[in-house]
């Protein structure tokens, strides 16, 4: 019997297919720098994989959501809401009072993260033309700079 709702479970960071974690971060050595002891999520949808989160520790009670990612021919299907909801919830589990990342100034996924409560705190400038070996562009717009958002998990209702 085949299932709308996608199951979500922990797995190791080394599990997780190179070729996903590249549709949210198309560079490989950054990639290759994620913790190995990290927070890895799959969601699953009848036993394939259909999105993931990768997350770290980085200072005390801060945890860092380093990629999240969904099989393209799965996105708008709420996979990706489902997998950062399982973060927040994560980062609570773990007592963490804030969930940060790092994201392109533009383009769908600031707004997604927005939708969810995140804040932009502070802007990173040149980050994507210093670190990246090729220039990364969105709807035929160059990505320069890398905002720092965070979602203040003392402030959430109910947990």
């Amino acid at each position: 019997m085949a299932t709308d709702v996608p199951l979500i479970e922990k797995v190791s960071v080394s599990s997780l297919p190179k070729q996903l974690l590249l549709e949210a971060d198309p560079d490989e050595t950054s990639i290759e720098t994620y913790p190995k002891d990290g927070i890895a999520l799959r969601a699953a949808l009848d036993g394939v994989i259909a999105g993931i989160c990768v997350l770290a520790f980085r200072t005390p009670g801060e945890l860092e959501l380093l990629n999240i990612a969904v099989m393209p021919a799965l996105q708008q299907r709420g996979i990706g809401s489902l997998l950062l909801n399982a973060a927040i919830d994560t980062a609570h589990d773990h007592s963490c009072q804030r969930l940060t990342l790092g994201t392109g100034a533009f383009g769908h996924q600031l707004s997604f993260y927005q939708r969810h409560g995140l804040r932009v705190v502070s802007v990173q400038k040149d980050y994507f033309t210093e670190y990246y070996d090729r220039p990364l562009f969105e709807n035929g717009i160059q990505h320069q700079d890398r905002l720092w958002l965070v979602l203040d998990l003392s402030m959430r209702a109910g947990k």
